[in-house]
């Protein structure tokens, strides 16, 4: 087998993926159009909010401290994704790589320290 023949067998893949991965949803949500039920009227149109009608907007603003909080969650969740992969291959790396995740792990205990001291872990 050819070298040019190898090359067009992997375009010939990677085209049949993008081509089923576009006509797969199209031909399921043509299918879906389809096969439902279509019969709209003024009630279903209605705005539902908990099985009554909504009285006031719909947009709350919530406290910064929310955002904070999950901001926090990601970084420390972050870190473990970082710290898996390091703990797997502990004895491949030897000290160096030890060295490198206590690093790590202390500077973001270091933003932690910080957030404490800046009360931001607070709910109140």
């Amino acid at each position: 087998m050819s070298l040019l023949n190898l090359y067009q067998n992997n375009y010939l893949i990677v085209i049949v993926f993008l081509l089923l991965g576009v006509l797969l949803p199209i031909v399921a949500l043509t299918a879906g159009r389809f096969l439902r039920p279509h019969a709209p009227n003024a009630a279903k149109q209605t705005t539902y909010e908990s099985g009554i009608d909504p009285f006031h907007d719909s947009r709350v603003q919530f406290n910064v401290r929310y955002y904070i909080f999950a901001l926090l969650f990601v970084i420390f969740d972050v870190e473990t994704v970082f710290l898996y992969p390091w703990a797997v291959a502990y004895e491949k790396l030897g000290v160096f790589a030890l060295i490198e995740m206590l690093i790590f792990v202390v500077m973001l205990l270091i933003g932690l320290i910080y957030a404490w001291k800046k009360k931001v872990l607070k709910w109140t």
